[in-house]
């Protein structure tokens, strides 16, 4: 089994979805209050949410860990895209509120 495989079915949708071209699919993942958190800045609902996708670019993900914790899910990945220092491991998606319908809560650090 692929830590892939594990992941809760929503999180596996979402980098399903984040590798590809924004879709209405990969807007629907998140509550219309969503919070997404990259690089120390935060996105608070679907219209951040968009501005924030379309300021960062196209990547591919490798998920090579998914750690189920009591503050949430954590998948770690390497990217890797056209941006400087691509690829890079390690990249952590924090999804610490989310259920088989919606995310609430995603933060992206290392």
């Amino acid at each position: 089994m692929t830590a892939n495989q594990i992941a809760p079915t929503i999180i596996r949708r979402y980098f399903e979805l984040a590798g590809q071209p924004d879709s209405e699919d990969y807007f629907a993942l998140f509550a219309e209050d969503a919070v997404v958190e990259d690089e120390s800045t935060e996105y608070r609902g679907i219209a951040a949410i968009r501005e924030w996708r379309r300021a960062v670019p196209l990547v591919s993900y490798e998920i090579t860990d998914v750690d189920d914790t009591p503050a949430g899910t954590v998948v770690t990945t390497t990217i890797t895209g056209d941006f400087p220092g691509s690829p890079f491991a390690g990249l952590k998606y924090r999804f610490s509120d989310y259920d088989d319908r919606a995310i609430w809560v995603l933060r992206i650090a290392p």
